[in-house]
């Protein structure tokens, strides 16, 4: 009895069917088990295949005295049923009765990462689909940084991985019920950041503000976030745009012909600064338009310039 106590213990088993510190797991959804799994198994009244076992890279566990077992791709029942036959071939028990329960899923993580508020790594149990999976990481930032759609991508066996988009506002409204696609583990899901503009000088509200969801904003659009222009209307604008060497440009904008619509509205590109003179001064510092176009969206937001500064 000594020995047998002595055997539990070096086996971390406090009784034939449990281990130390087992709970109960059986509320787990059953699924196929795969690589990196934590399962439990029970052969009664045989404590020395009584165990937690993980499911190796190869797909297979292995238990005292018998051959490698297939697990993953399997269910529980399955493997149940395979380490009955190797007990029986092995003629190490006559008619075993076997028992497989999942302790810990590993082989099912989703990523939520970009513009949420807690990106997190969790495991797919059970029904999972995209709003879930966007739960679990706190939702969605903020509506107003985050880009128009989100990015999942799967691993798509031999060839590689698979991208699907999908717009963030139809998901979130419910419009399309497709939209809410499931998840079954293994996607990494991506929530950009949107592309900004700053928009500073003469107008009502300078701030950062996102590029349109059709990815197109023009210096009207813009003007139209900052929510008009102030009470000068000067006939000129100037967009300052850095390039692929970080070199600063500055491309003046014929406002006043593009108000009286005399001349096409201007497009503009993520990280612009688009400054409307006031009638103080029609020039802003070089220095501030490199601090302004170069740092983030949040301490852009604080650094722009009103007209009441004096720009």
């Amino acid at each position: 009895m000594l020995l047998a106590s002595a055997a539990f213990a070096q086996q971390g088993v406090d009784s034939p069917n449990r281990p130390i510190g087992y709970v109960d797991t059986t509320n787990l959804p059953v699924q196929k088990i795969g690589n990196e799994d934590l399962l439990w198994i029970q052969v009664y009244d045989s404590p020395e295949w009584t165990r937690s076992v993980r499911v190796l890279e190869d797909g297979m566990i292995r238990l005292p005295s018998l051959k490698p077992v297939q697990a993953a791709g399997l269910f529980p029942v399955d493997v149940e049923a395979a380490i009955k036959d190797e007990l029986k071939s092995e003629q190490l028990l006559v008619d075993p009765f076997v028992s497989v329960t999942i302790l810990e899923y590993h082989s099912r993580p989703i990523s939520v990462s970009g513009a949420v508020k807690n990106p997190t790594i969790f495991q797919a149990i059970g029904d999972v689909n995209l709003l879930d999976a966007l739960a679990k990481a706190g939702g969605i930032s903020d509506t107003t940084t985050a880009g128009g759609e989100l990015i999942i991508t799967r691993p798509n066996g031999s060839t590689g991985e698979s991208i699907q988009r999908i717009p963030v506002r139809a998901l979130i409204e419910g419009t399309d019920p497709a939209l809410n696609v499931k998840l079954t583990g293994g996607e990494q899901i991506r929530v950009p950041v949107a592309a900004t503009i700053i928009v500073s000088g003469n107008v009502v509200e300078s701030g950062v503000f996102p590029v349109q969801d059709s990815g197109k904003s023009t210096v009207l659009t813009a003007i139209g976030q900052a929510k008009g222009l102030g009470m000068y209307r000067p006939t000129k604008a100037y967009i300052f745009r850095a390039d692929a060497t970080g070199t600063k440009h500055e491309i003046e904008v014929p406002l006043k012909a593009i108000l009286t619509r005399k001349k096409p509205d201007v497009e503009l590109q993520a990280r612009d600064l688009l400054y409307i003179p006031n009638n103080r001064r029609g020039e802003i510092n070089a220095q501030l338009i490199t601090i302004l176009s170069g740092v983030g969206a949040s301490t852009a937001s604080a650094l722009v310039y009103t007209r009441n500064q004096g720009l």
